[in-house]
């Protein structure tokens, strides 16, 4: 995906349409960002839906495909569990929508790097309209490859530019084989949801992104909030009026990877992070304990990269900490307070 073009299988996404009469409603409802109004037929928008309290329940992607019809790419473990508050969301206010689980019918294909523009133009049936001063960042358009129908998404999580297939599963293999034709090289999503996201200091609903924490603790604060009214909206509102927030989603880097007897560790899941002149693990202004919400290496900096909630008065960049990992620690140091990217080449935004 650096020098050339990576393609993964993203079929494992969660997808929901919603549509009818009070679509727009729901949808407005239930995102911080807006969705509904004046937004562009087309668009896709990153968005979270809050709890009553403001903390972060959930995080997709949001496709307007019609004033009245939306399309929610979800995760595949919190698909289920996000159409289920929303149908019973509806419920309560005795909205008119339909959701309609397609998951099943619907397949996806990540294409991303530097010739991902010349891969998908050499199969596109109308190759001019994927040009990026045709295709606008975070919109959508139904076009053919060689006759398949796509939803193609400019969109990335990894950092480099590239699109979102989506098509109908019946055509998943064939579009698999025209793009693995043209020379993309099959990245598993290992690489996509952690070592190239991590580098973009992107996060992970159900990891970094979790009810215990906000949106500004998270680093994903709107420049603004909507007028429409939505779930969780007070609290948030409230969040957003503080000085400060009791803690910060931090992006930091090993700076030895060494344990005691010279091996070279690659930490994964769940690790401490420690104060180095205490040796006590840090604790926020309200009780919650700092650990890795993420880690994994990133061979484009060459480090381990973890992102971590770090209380306020550690949240600084420079700050030298520890992790400890089976017991041993390893020094760290704070490389970006909220969501700055360790390296993007592209020069993207985060999926909003």
């Amino acid at each position: 995906m650096s020098e050339g073009a990576g393609m993964i299988n993203l079929s494992h996404f969660a997808v929901y349409d919603v549509s009818g009469n009070d679509a727009e409603t729901l949808m407005e409802y239930a995102c911080v960002a807006k969705v509904g109004g004046t937004t562009a037929i087309g668009k896709g928008i990153y968005t979270h839906f809050l709890d009553q309290e403001g903390g972060v329940r959930a995080d997709l992607t949001v496709l307007r495909l019609a004033e009245d019809r939306f399309r929610i790419v979800d995760g595949a473990d919190a698909g289920n569990r996000d159409c289920v508050w929303l149908q019973r969301m509806a419920q309560d206010h005795n909205w008119s929508v339909f959701i309609e689980d397609r998951s099943d019918h619907m397949a996806c294909l990540g294409l991303w790097g530097p010739n991902a523009l010349k891969i998908i133009q050499a199969v596109a049936d109308a190759p001019e309209e994927m040009d990026p001063s045709n295709f606008p960042f975070a919109t959508t358009k139904e076009i053919t490859v060689r006759g398949i129908p796509v939803l193609a998404f400019r969109i990335s999580y990894v950092g480099e530019s590239g699109w979102e297939l989506h098509v109908p599963f019946s055509y998943g293999m064939s579009l698999w084989d025209l793009i693995f034709e043209q020379g993309a090289t099959p990245v598993g999503v290992e690489t996509y949801a952690n070592s190239r996201r991590l580098e973009k200091s992107f996060r992970l609903q159900n990891a970094d992104l979790l009810t215990e924490y906000n949106l500004i603790e998270a680093g994903l604060a709107r420049p603004t909030v909507k007028e429409a009214d939505f779930h969780g909206k007070s609290a948030y509102v409230a969040q957003r009026e503080l000085a400060s927030q009791p803690a910060y989603l931090c992006t930091l880097t090993m700076t030895d990877n060494q344990d005691k007897v010279g091996v070279e560790r690659y930490p994964v899941g769940i690790c401490p992070v420690v104060d180095p002149d205490s040796g006590e693990v840090l604790v926020d202004a309200l009780g919650r304990r700092s650990y890795t919400t993420s880690i994994a290496f990133g061979p484009s900096v060459g480090k381990n990269i973890a992102l971590a909630y770090l209380p306020k008065e550690y949240a600084e960049e420079g700050r030298e900490l520890l992790l400890e990992y089976f017991d041993e620690p390893f020094p760290v140091k704070v490389e970006a307070v909220g969501c700055k990217g360790l390296y993007d080449p592209e020069n993207l935004l985060p999926r909003q």
